[in-house]
């Protein structure tokens, strides 16, 4: 069964220094224009008054033909518009309770990006020319396009560490379902290994950050040493950017390798609704948290699942998995972080980790067969819990 989705590929680039003068420009534009729009409506929102795309839409044009901000022709008009209709997309998050308040943009924090529509880019055999632009970007062709597929929207961007990326994206017809099986795990996020499954195994956690740390800790130093705004200071920033972008990219490939393989392997994957923000603010573990990257790793996972007709099931964050005995059902008082290993009374002896990830899979199981909660009673007066009924259906 094959599926139409949108999918982007993302593509290295070196531009000339026109190429790059040019899009720093554009850079600079769209979050002038964005700040601007962002400041408009949030004074407008002061008294009472909404202001929405069209309006911010034509307050554009009006800057344009001051003398101040006559600078803005310079540029394509098309990501100055994408800029706007981020925003109104932003405020609509904002508005429907899923995101907080739309913040300003920075120069030096905030992503540097443009996105041109199809009226701005031309594309056509291997190159792509982006408006206001004589030549087409050099672009390192890593992997080709689906075959007969145009891009519908092209996004340039510039990381910290001064690379050059263009993101390309359309609908990818090669993308199939997987034929369904009846193979389902469950997921146990932890530190010590990175996961955890219901069939045993244990995925090892490659802590990407303290293979750098130390020559990230170094750079660190060097670039406290130097002025601000100096020349210098821009290079031992970069470098200490190049270092993070290492151990992003290591993890990321990391992740997807990961995930593409248990998306492949099972039908059903049940994880758990870790709160990541919070568990973050734990000082002691909030570095080894952030490394591990649960979230991407939930983000990849439920992307893929997705596309080739997977299910993904999320437990509850508060249910007991690593608390109960996935034998016989009976709930611990008490379980430390640092007790791995665990008897039960009915005297099955249970690694936490992987005692977890079952429990997961039965309460996941639960949840689908019988559409009940996943917290286990501590007692059943009228009947058992749907996740002990699980369990004793998996008894012989």
């Amino acid at each position: 069964m094959a599926s139409c989705v949108k999918r982007a590929y993302r593509y290295r680039f070196c531009p000339t220094d026109a190429q790059a003068a040019e899009l720093s420009r554009t850079f600079g534009c769209v979050r002038k224009v964005y700040n601007m729009a962002l400041a408009a409506r949030t004074e407008a929102w002061t008294r009472q008054e909404r202001v929405d795309y069209h309006q911010t839409s034509a307050m554009l044009t009006a800057w344009k033909k001051t003398g101040e901000l006559a600078y803005l022709n310079e540029v394509s008009s098309v990501p100055l518009q994408q800029a706007l209709r981020h925003l109104q997309t932003a405020f609509a998050n904002f508005f429907g309770k899923r995101a907080r308040y739309p913040r300003f943009k920075s120069r030096k924090k905030s992503r540097k990006s443009a996105e041109y529509t199809t009226s701005a880019f031309r594309f056509g055999n291997g190159e792509l020319r982006l408006a206001k632009m004589s030549e087409p970007l050099r672009i390192v062709w890593s992997r080709p396009l689906p075959e007969g597929v145009s891009p519908s929207t092209v996004t340039v961007s510039q990381d910290a560490a001064g690379r050059w990326f263009v993101s390309m994206l359309c609908d990818d017809p090669g993308i199939r379902h997987l034929p369904a099986t009846d193979a389902a795990v469950g997921i146990d996020a932890g530190l010590d290994h990175l996961l955890a499954l219901s069939t045993g195994e244990k995925i090892a956690n490659p802590r990407h950050e303290r293979r750098d740390r130390a020559v990230l800790a170094k750079a660190q130093r060097r670039l406290a040493k130097k002025e601000k705004g100096s020349a210098n200071g821009v290079k031992a920033r970069r470098k200490v950017a190049r270092i993070h972008a290492r151990i992003a990219d290591r993890r990321r490939d990391s992740l997807h390798q990961i995930t593409t393989r248990l998306v492949r392997e099972n039908q059903t994957l049940v994880i758990e609704d870790l709160s990541v923000r919070n568990m973050v603010k734990n000082r002691k573990l909030a570095r080894v948290i952030s490394d591990a990257a649960w979230r991407e790793f939930r983000s990849m996972l439920e992307y893929k699942a997705n596309w080739y007709g997977r299910e993904v099931i999320a437990v509850d964050r508060w249910f007991p998995s690593s608390k109960l005995c996935s034998a016989c059902g009976t709930l611990q008082d008490k379980m430390p972080l640092n007790v791995r290993t665990w008897t039960c009374g009915c005297g099955a002896t249970h690694d936490r980790d992987v005692n977890a990830a079952k429990n997961l899979l039965a309460a996941g199981r639960a949840v689908a067969a019988c559409g009940a909660g996943v917290r286990p009673q501590r007692s059943s007066p009228g009947g058992q819990s749907a996740m002990k009924q699980e369990i004793s259906r998996r008894e012989p």
